[in-house]
């Protein structure tokens, strides 16, 4: 039986690499999509980013980033509502990286760039950052992914994360606010789970 957190921490997950077409709706339209075990959510859209992809505004143009892409329906969304832009798809583990490269490639996205985190120039400032984040990697891992990332938003540009209201979504944003001196807003919540809203 796969390791149910394996995908939040493995670059090589251990499960069966087996791959399955499955059909989704994105941005507003049907599509089918590639998943795989040993990735977060290969059922489908999971309900925490059903709800962030219902209360996120259009991604601007310009450079957009996916923290923890999975097999990336984040991603995809991005590039298929804003189709001039560079979509940063990250994440440690090889397998998803390459399920959103197929991806969209079978969906004719050619912004999207699958990366892992150090292959993402140092000078690159997001247009705006979604991310359905890895909580369960525990505080210290998911605070240093946030240190990191979050800094690097643009001028006027926002993140957008989702978190389970049970895992800490309120802690969470006044540690953004205390730790990195930005400025978080509680846009909605839904099914357990708080959007994030981050400025600078």
């Amino acid at each position: 039986m796969t390791d149910q957190s394996e995908h939040y921490f493995t670059a090589e997950p251990a499960s069966d690499d087996e791959r399955r077409p499955l059909r989704v709706r994105l941005a507003g339209r049907d599509v089918e999509v590639e998943v795989a075990a040993g990735v977060f959510s290969p059922g489908g859209v999971d309900k925490g980013t059903q709800v962030l992809l219902r209360e996120v505004p259009a991604p601007p143009s310009g450079d957009l980033l996916d923290l923890g892409c999975g097999w990336g329906p984040l991603a995809l969304t991005m590039a298929l509502e804003s189709p001039h832009a560079t979509v940063w798809a990250v994440d440690v583990n090889t397998r998803a990286l390459d399920l959103v490269r197929r991806n969209a490639e079978r969906l004719g996205l050619a912004g999207v760039r699958a990366v892992t985190p150090d292959a993402v120039p140092d000078d690159v400032a997001f247009a705006a950052i979604w991310s359905n984040p890895p909580i369960r990697v525990g505080k210290q891992v998911l605070h240093d992914m946030l240190r990191r990332w979050l800094p690097r938003l643009g001028r006027d540009a926002a993140a957008w994360l989702v978190v389970q209201k049970n895992l800490g979504s309120d802690s969470l944003a006044r540690w953004i606010d205390a730790e990195l001196g930005l400025r978080t807003a509680r846009e909605g919540s839904s099914k357990g789970f708080r959007v994030l809203h981050v400025v600078r």
